[in-house]
């Protein structure tokens, strides 16, 4: 079996808007102050243009290239991917 190959923009802007979330998430669990939770939704927001601009650029990418391996879908599949993972936290956080 082959591995996946990601493009290295993609996959690091998962990484980091990933790691950075999950930070902010955690640490508003653990302190719960209302500074942290403004914090988060800014940082949302800006994570949400972030990928978007990546995620589009990736498709771009992916759509004009020939040849045989697309690791640019991939990551644009990898992007994706926050979206359910931010989509939990959102559910725990307005369940708290």
């Amino acid at each position: 079996m082959e591995n996946i190959k990601f493009s290295s923009a993609g996959k690091y802007t998962f990484l980091i808007s990933f790691v950075l979330g999950t930070l902010l998430f955690l640490t508003f669990l653990i302190f719960r102050n209302e500074f942290l939770l403004l914090i988060g939704f800014a940082y949302v927001g800006i994570a949400i243009m972030v990928n978007t601009i990546i995620l589009l650029y990736e498709l771009g990418v992916y759509f004009s290239d020939v040849s045989g391996e697309k690791p640019a879908g991939n990551s644009a599949l990898l992007l994706l991917l926050n979206i359910p993972i931010a989509s939990i936290y959102f559910l725990i956080l307005f369940n708290f």
